[in-house]
C-alpha cells in the first residue's frame, strides 16, 4: 500500500506540472480550430496526433514555467505548494521532463500531422516558456499582453493541422484569445493583488493601482465585443452565433462595469472565473455555428 501511494504521489507532481487544466482549455481551442478550418469531416487519427502533440508540448512548456518561477510561486499562497516549491520535483528532472514531453510532442506534429503545425508549435512553445515566462514577465507592466500571443496561438495550430497553411480566420481565432488574455489575467491580478506586491514583477495593478487596472479590464472586454463581432461581418459565421456571443459578451461586461464600479466585494475573482466559462462557451459556440 505503501508504494503505491509513493507511485500515485510521484505520478501527481509530474501531473501538476503540466497544468492540466489550463491544456485542458486550450485543446478545447485546438480542436475547434481544426473543425472549422473545412466542411468536410476531419480523420479521428489526425485529431488524435494534433491534440496529444500539442498537449504534450503545452505541458513541456507548464514545467519550464514552474521551474523558472519557482522561486517567486514560493512567496505566493496560490502556488507555495506548487511541486518545485516543495522539493518533490528536482531541477534537473524538471527539464528532463519538458525536455522529454517536447520531444515527443513536435515529433508526432512533424511526422503524423505536418511541419508546418510542428514549427509553429515550437515558436509557441518558446514564445511562452522562455520568452514569456524567461524575460517578458519580468520585463514589462504589458507582460501579459505581449505574451498572450503564444498563448493565443492553439487554434490556428488546429487549423493548420488540417489544412496546412496560416489562414486569416484561424489569425482571427488567435486575436480573439490574444484580447480575452488582459481582462482574464488581470482580474486575477487584481483579486491576488497582496501576492504579487510581494514578488519582484512588474503586475499591471501594482505598478498602475487598481482602479487604472479595473478600467483597463472594462476598456479590454469593449474591445473584445467588437473583435468577437467580427468572424460574422466576414461571413465566417451565422446568426446563431451572433446572438449566442452577444450573450456571452453583456455578461462579460456586466462583470467588468461590476468591476469597475467595485460593487461587488468578489468582482475580480467572479469576472476571472466568468472569463473561463467565457472563452469556452464561445469556442463551442464558434463549433455549433459551423455545423449547424
Amino acid at each position: 500500500m505503501y508504494k503505491n501511494n509513493q507511485i500515485l504521489s510521484f505520478c501527481h507532481n509530474y501531473w501538476e506540472l503540466t497544468k492540466p487544466k489550463v491544456v485542458a482549455l486550450m485543446l478545447v481551442t485546438v480542436l475547434v480550430g481544426m473543425l472549422m478550418a473545412t466542411r468536410q469531416w476531419v480523420s479521428m487519427s489526425l485529431i488524435l496526433a494534433t491534440l496529444i502533440g500539442i498537449a504534450l508540448c503545452a505541458g513541456s512548456g507548464a514545467a519550464i514555467n514552474h521551474l523558472l518561477d519557482s522561486h517567486l510561486d514560493a512567496r505566493m499562497t496560490r502556488t507555495e505548494n506548487r511541486p518545485v516549491v516543495q522539493g518533490r520535483v528536482l531541477a534537473h528532472q524538471v527539464l528532463w521532463f519538458a525536455f522529454i514531453l517536447a520531444s515527443l510532442g513536435l515529433s508526432i506534429l512533424y511526422f503524423l500531422v505536418n511541419p508546418l503545425t510542428s514549427g509553429l508549435t515550437f515558436l509557441s512553445l518558446i514564445g511562452y516558456a522562455v520568452i514569456y515566462t524567461g524575460y517578458l514577465k519580468r520585463a514589462t507592466t504589458q507582460n501579459i499582453v505581449i505574451g498572450g500571443l503564444a498563448g493565443a496561438a492553439p487554434p490556428l495550430l488546429g487549423w493548420t493541422a488540417v489544412t496546412n497553411h496560416v489562414d486569416p480566420q484561424g489569425l482571427l481565432l488567435v486575436l480573439i484569445i490574444f484580447v480575452w488574455t488582459p481582462p482574464h489575467f488581470w482580474a486575477l491580478a487584481l483579486h491576488r493583488i497582496r501576492d504579487y506586491e510581494n514578488i519582484d514583477i512588474p503586475m499591471f495593478p501594482v505598478i498602475y493601482g487598481e482602479k487604472l487596472t479595473r478600467l483597463h479590464v472594462l476598456l479590454y472586454v469593449l474591445l473584445l465585443i467588437l473583435v468577437t463581432i467580427i468572424p460574422y461581418l466576414i461571413g465566417m459565421c451565422g446568426k446563431l452565433y451572433l446572438v449566442g456571443v452577444m450573450l456571452l459578451n453583456s455578461r462579460f461586461l456586466y462583470w467588468a462595469y461590476i468591476l469597475y464600479k467595485k460593487y461587488h466585494p468578489k468582482a475580480a475573482l467572479e469576472t476571472f472565473k466568468y472569463s473561463i466559462v467565457y472563452l469556452l462557451g464561445l469556442f463551442i459556440l464558434l463549433l455549433v455555428d459551423h455545423y449547424y
